[in-house]
């Protein structure tokens, strides 16, 4: 059976780093912790929304490099005095990854009541039109 990817198709040139994107998303190993949400709020604004009750504004990271977005929630050490009768809180650290479309920027985070919101803003792509010289070539030259 032969693998067709997206990049190999004729008509979709320079498509590979989708292809890529969307590999790398897959392999993400996002698991169903911490819960959240994926919200549009206008035509070019998005809003993300981290259920990370038990974390601190301390507690967690948020990063984009290579259009990838990454939550990182870690929990400091915890106090070995206190004694445990029923754990039903989650306390592990996670790990939360989006690829970001081109043009989409993280536009500001907040905390509230448990919640982590991320907003996004998309930026109108420019219309470009370019036209094209075509070049002639004469017998005999090569």
């Amino acid at each position: 059976m032969t693998k067709l990817s997206l990049g190999a198709h004729p008509y979709l040139l320079g498509f590979e780093q989708l292809e890529r994107m969307v590999e790398r998303t897959a392999k993400s190993g996002n698991e169903g912790y911490p819960p959240y949400n994926i919200e549009q709020s206008s035509e070019n604004a998005y809003r993300i929304t981290l259920a990370v009750a038990g974390f601190a504004e301390a507690d967690l990271t948020i990063t984009v490099e290579d259009r990838q977005l990454m939550i990182r929630g870690r929990q400091g050490d915890e106090d070995d005095s206190r004694i445990f009768l029923h754990r039903g809180i989650a306390a592990r650290q996670f790990q939360r990854s989006f690829v970001l479309a081109e043009g989409v920027e993280v536009s500001g985070a907040m905390m509230e009541n448990g919640l982590l919101h991320i907003d996004l803003n998309r930026s109108a792509p420019e219309s470009v039109v370019q036209t094209i010289a075509i070049n002639s070539s004469r017998k005999g030259d090569a």
